[in-house]
């Protein structure tokens, strides 16, 4: 399993719109790739607006493709969303996911 991660800063007045894009637009999207397993926005102030990391996990990097074409290292962001951000990084970073763990599969 890979997890893909991704950062960027959206003007404060932005935020809940960046957030309702990746709702309408980019879930959608994302629950139709085979692979595809999970998705969690994360978000902070910072005293240049609002950074959010978003985390996808993934069944393997061919899934990733699917989404983000050939170049498996690139930030897909439509240009609708440039526009909302300060700032945003180019490229992904991929992490392998060696466990996952919750209260629930714990036996206590």
């Amino acid at each position: 399993m890979i997890s893909r991660n991704w950062r960027g800063t959206a003007r404060i007045e932005e935020a809940e719109n960046y957030v309702t894009h990746l709702r309408t637009e980019t879930f959608p999207q994302l629950a139709q790739i085979p692979g595809f397993l999970t998705v969690s926005i994360l978000r902070r102030a910072t005293d240049d607006g609002i950074e959010f990391l978003i985390v996808t996990t993934w069944e393997s990097l061919e899934a990733i493709r699917q989404f983000a074409g050939e170049s498996a290292e690139l930030a897909v962001v439509p240009p609708a969303v440039q526009a909302m951000m300060v700032s945003f990084d180019k490229e992904v970073i991929h992490y392998e996911v060696v466990e996952n763990y919750s209260r629930q599969n714990s036996s206590g």
